[in-house]
């Protein structure tokens, strides 16, 4: 039976999933609270109607959302690549755009106490517990060169608290995803191969009923991530000094330049990367500038 046969007046709206918790749900609410998405879920309820917009919101386990969205079940969803790329939907999915939250590394982890474990090579034929079975299997098939069902190392799933199990005995080494580090230092662990940097991804079907609704999200998650990135910067400058400055402060596609009041002088606003506004704006002081205000963005639209 279909996702959409078991929820009552829905048949005109789009299906939007999130996660329902873990470390991507809070992230999906700013997200959805900034992009204007109004809706009001009620206690243990999975599903809830967006009040000012033809959209259901879905709430579903993270590791389900890229399938139902593979399957057509679910429109547009919000989950992380490493779900998308261990279920194997990623022929199935159209990947809208990458959201910058949640980022962390599937990494393999070996014991500190071993040695002689320093790369994902080191545990080849060895035990490896995981709760990405097909990436991990993946990994180690290219390592040994041959095809997975021939390989020597032995992948086995666990659903929870991976990093325990080489101190438990159950495993020479694991695989799971490492966000800060402190749970695997605690566990013993170390790094030795990286498989997969992730995040979270915005998904669609490739033959989604929605498409103009799911283009105004996206074109709305646009803004909020534009927003997030870029400030707005403000300056003075005598004109003769205004090729200079704009070529420190190109912007997205052109600064706005209007002249002022005292002659010779003009006005420039245009957007900047946050990252390098500290270094632009002492750039455009040795270039003259003054008034050199920053102003936060809210939102935005290319």
């Amino acid at each position: 039976m279909s996702l959409t046969t078991s929820l009552p007046d829905v048949s005109d709206r789009m299906l939007f999933a999130v996660p329902k918790k873990g470390r991507l749900y809070d992230h999906c609410l700013g997200l959805l609270n900034n992009i204007g998405i109004e809706f009001n879920r009620k206690p243990r309820h999975d599903i809830a109607l967006v009040s000012n917009l033809p959209i259901a919101l879905v709430f579903l386990p993270a590791a389900d959302i890229a399938t139902y969205v593979a399957k057509g079940n679910i429109d547009i969803g919000i989950t992380g690549l490493d779900i998308i790329r261990e279920s194997q939907t990623e022929d199935d999915v159209a990947e809208l755009m990458r959201l910058g939250f949640g980022k962390c590394k599937l990494q393999v982890q070996a014991p500190v106490a071993n040695a002689s474990a320093t790369s994902a090579q080191d545990l080849v034929g060895k035990r490896i517990v995981t709760s990405f079975i097909n990436l991990t299997r993946k990994r180690f098939a290219e390592l040994e060169g041959v095809s997975e069902d021939k390989m020597k190392t032995q992948v086995r799933f666990v659903s929870g608290s991976v990093e325990a199990a080489c101190g438990l005995g159950l495993a020479d080494g694991i695989v799971d995803l490492v966000e800060s580090g402190d749970t695997m230092r605690a566990a013993g662990l170390h790094a030795i191969d990286t498989i997969l940097d992730t995040e979270s991804v915005l998904i669609t079907n490739k033959h989604m009923q929605f498409p103009e609704m799911a283009q105004i999200i996206r074109q709305r998650v646009e803004g909020v991530m534009t927003a997030r990135r870029f400030v707005l910067c403000q300056y003075n400058i005598a004109r003769e000094g205004l090729e200079r400055a704009c070529a420190i402060t190109p912007g997205r596609q052109a600064p706005t330049v209007t002249s002022l009041e005292q002659p010779g002088w003009v006005g420039v606003s245009v957007m900047v990367e946050k990252k390098q506004l500290a270094d632009k704006m002492d750039q455009l002081k040795l270039a003259g500038a003054t008034d050199i205000l920053v102003l936060q963005i809210a939102n935005a639209r290319a």
